[in-house]
């Protein structure tokens, strides 16, 4: 009987070792719960980008207000009958002190 106790409370023992201290016990479960949480949220911005994406081609799609609109601001482009004005600020008088 002695035997058998000693031999439980070793398996115990061990078993509780693997549970809380080795490196597939209690904190490998914690750790894919951390990355779980981060691949939801890396998951969840990518999918309101390509909804936005999705949006986006759809507008290309139909119409061309979102082209024209690309066009003016990204590369510059004016219509035709439009008149361009460009402000560009004075550099501050470097004289004055």
């Amino acid at each position: 009987m002695k035997l058998f106790v000693t031999f439980m409370v070793s398996a115990f023992l061990f078993l509780q070792y693997q549970l809380w201290v080795d490196r597939d016990g209690v904190r490998k479960v914690i750790h894919l719960s951390d990355s779980i949480a981060e691949q939801k949220d890396t998951n969840q911005r990518l999918h309101e980008r390509n909804e936005v994406l999705a949006a986006e081609v759809e507008d290309l799609k139909s119409g061309y207000d979102a082209i024209e609109e690309r066009a003016r601001m990204e590369l510059g482009m004016i219509r035709q009958g439009e008149t361009f004005f460009q402000v560009i600020d004075s550099p501050p008088d470097s004289d004055k002190e």
